[in-house]
């Protein structure tokens, strides 16, 4: 008989080129990559021995007998072991824990062994081929259980897949359900026609499909820097810390400042430039296998030795090259950088709680707390876990409204009343104890939580207003608190007015205030806000005023109806004469304006009689009264309704 093997050189040339695109993919040492490449290397292998088996039987004068014999006992062995490679293919991906898949493989075994036995027995039985000078090639009687044992490794694969179809991915489901069945069926073609030789064609195809849809490098390489991306870092820490939960490692983020300005201003394309070459030299002083890209513009690199000299160094070459301009073209900017760093110590962390942790160590080093690099350590892991909670505590009370409403009372100069008071909310007890706004406030500004607890907030002030109006009690207004973040909200307008006017609340009874970063950061919005607010009889306050943060002249522009001078002013004007002098003209000039002035964080006499001889309109602070719970603050308001302070 004469056999095509075009199909099979052909399939030979396919897999070379699936086998070199496979090499520059995911470098994970995962059972599945593992399993992958001993996919290609037996189907390879198979390929090779067939047409080298094929070539030596058409000319057995020419070759050694002993040789052809190895040659095509190996092709036997190879051939139906493919579809047992393709079986732990499968299983390798569906079963997670080392003893469940210990156990499946054992069981896939067995007929892998028996069929090796029966090719190790051929050469004396002759039952699956013979091979002599007289006939040339003979197929043995049992040559049929070559297709049988690929046909029965196709079939477990498919049947493992479908059993467990519940427990991985449906995208992946297809993929495993589908190659087997293609394998299958070239085999089919094969047997129709014998001489058509089809067994590795119908590997390399189920080959390809596995390269195409779950090892193709653009699973796991980043196409813009052609270093490995964020997935496949979190596949190698996930890896190193189920497998080698001892061995400690060190993770480095470096995050770009700032780099949209370089796409501003010279073009996505440039911007891509500077990114990679970035990342090539980060590439050239890291650890070069494990250097990837955590985000748009920033990198991770990961030590896998833990050693100090080298990240050491590493670190001091990224802050130097920082310090020089880079330069694409005729472009040339000095880039700003912070790093992250995680120490993994094997004592339990999560690869969420490390992501997290190298994350947040990030955004510290951007705030600058901690300078431009921050050392995740212990404490500030608890200090992580502790905001995790904090944050879950903070949801569970928006979707309660269990927020515990304070208010501190001001005090009016001139009619020695308490007719104002600012509210405060307050965590006093919680899963993990008493929660201070010093704490919680900056947790839920950075969360973006702050909104809807300010929306709460306000609806806590209106009903507790209604309830003091009810009992005949006099408060004029409460000052409310509104965040920065506050007014990212397009319909912050419409959410204002709909609370006070659900909870039928005079408008002026409501005084919102803010703080001078807020009006700096956000101009124009807040200008327009208090704008439409004037329009209602809402009235403003601007909050901790002398904190250096905006401009006198914006302040100025704005009809406040209340400006607070921050506590450092009156504490300050106690000791420094000069300051005194600029505090109090600064007060007359507000006044002047028509704003009412108030003086907050008076806690003793001194400083009392300090600010009354500013002539400031009411005083806030611990020398009148603390804040108190809705119920204290009521009976101390109906104290004072009649009394002399």
């Amino acid at each position: 008989m004469r056999w095509n093997i075009a199909a099979e050189a052909i399939s030979f040339v396919m897999l070379g080129i699936i086998w070199v695109y496979s090499r520059k993919g995911s470098h994970l040492p995962t059972l599945k990559n593992r399993i992958f490449q001993g996919c290609l290397l037996v189907t390879g292998g198979a390929i090779f021995t067939n047409i080298v088996s094929t070539m030596m039987i058409y000319h057995l004068d020419e070759v050694p007998m002993w040789m052809t014999w190895l040659v095509t006992t190996v092709y036997y062995i190879l051939t139906p072991l493919m579809g047992f490679a393709y079986f732990l293919y499968s299983v390798s991906i569906i079963y997670t824990e080392k003893n469940e898949l210990i156990k499946v493989i054992g069981f896939g075994l067995v007929p892998a062994l028996l069929y090796g036995l029966l090719v190790l027995a051929n050469p004396v039985t002759k039952w699956l081929f013979d091979i002599n000078m007289t006939q040339g090639y003979v197929r043995g009687p049992w040559v049929p259980s070559t297709y049988i044992i690929f046909y029965a490794y196709c079939a477990a694969s498919i049947v493992v897949t479908v059993l467990n179809h519940k427990r991985i991915d449906r995208y992946i489901y297809r993929i495993l359900a589908a190659f087997p069945i293609l394998a299958v069926l070239v085999i089919v073609v094969q047997q129709i026609y014998p001489n058509v030789i089809l067994s590795g064609s119908a590997a390399t195809c189920a080959l390809l499909i596995i390269y195409l849809h779950l090892q193709n490098k653009q699973i796991s390489m980043d196409y813009l820097t052609n270093v490995p991306n964020r997935k496949e870092l979190l596949n190698m820490l996930g890896l190193m810390i189920k497998k080698t939960p001892e061995k400690g490692f060190v993770l480095l983020v470096v995050s770009l400042r700032e780099f949209r300005q370089i796409n501003n201003t010279c073009g996505q394309q440039k911007g891509d430039e500077f990114l990679q070459k970035v990342c090539s030299f980060l590439y050239d002083i890291g650890p070069k296998a494990h250097v990837y890209r955590f985000s748009g513009d920033e990198f991770a690199l990961l030590f896998t030795d833990s050693d100090e000299k080298k990240i050491r160094q590493c670190i001091d070459a990224i802050q130097q090259r920082m310090t020089e301009p880079w330069q694409i073209g005729d472009y040339r900017f000095r880039l700003s950088a912070v790093l992250g760093i995680i120490r993994y110590s094997g004592e339990g962390e999560t690869l969420e709680e490390v992501i997290n942790a190298v994350e947040y160590a990030v955004f510290r080093a951007k705030t600058g707390k901690s300078g431009p690099i921050c050392y995740c350590d212990k404490e500030m892991l608890e200090g992580l876990e502790r905001r995790r909670n904090i944050i879950q505590i903070l949801k569970e009370k928006i979707a309660d409204h269990s927020f515990e409403m304070y208010y501190q009372p001001i005090y009016s100069v001139d009619s020695k009343r308490f007719y104002y008071a600012e509210s405060l909310m307050r965590i006093p007890d919680s899963p993990i104890g008493p929660i201070y706004p010093s704490e919680f406030i900056p947790i839920a500004e950075e969360t973006g939580l702050i909104i809807d607890i300010t929306y709460i907030m306000l609806d806590k002030v209106c009903k507790f207003i209604n309830r003091l109006t009810a009992k005949e009690i006099p408060m004029k207004s409460i000052h409310v608190n509104f965040s920065a973040v506050q007014f990212s909200q397009t319909d912050l307008i419409e959410k204002v007015l709909d609370i006070i006017r659900r909870n039928h609340t005079p408008m002026s009874a409501i005084k919102i205030e803010f703080t001078e970063s807020t009006l700096a950061e956000n101009t124009e919005v807040v200008s327009k806000f208090v704008m439409e607010m004037e329009k209602h009889g809402i009235k403003m306050g601007l909050d901790d005023f002398g904190t250096g943060y905006s401009n006198i002249a914006t302040v100025l522009n704005i009809p406040f109806g209340t400006v607070k001078l921050d506590k450092s002013l009156v504490w300050v004007s106690v000791e420094n004469k000069t300051s005194a002098l600029a505090v109090r003209n600064l007060s007359h000039t507000f006044q002047e304006l028509g704003m009412t002035v108030v003086a907050e964080g008076v806690e003793t006499e001194e400083q009392r009689r300090l600010v009354v001889d500013f002539g400031i309109d009411q005083i806030q602070g611990f020398y009148y009264a603390k804040p108190m719970p809705e119920d204290e603050m009521e009976v101390f308001m109906m104290q004072r309704m009649t009394g002399d302070n």
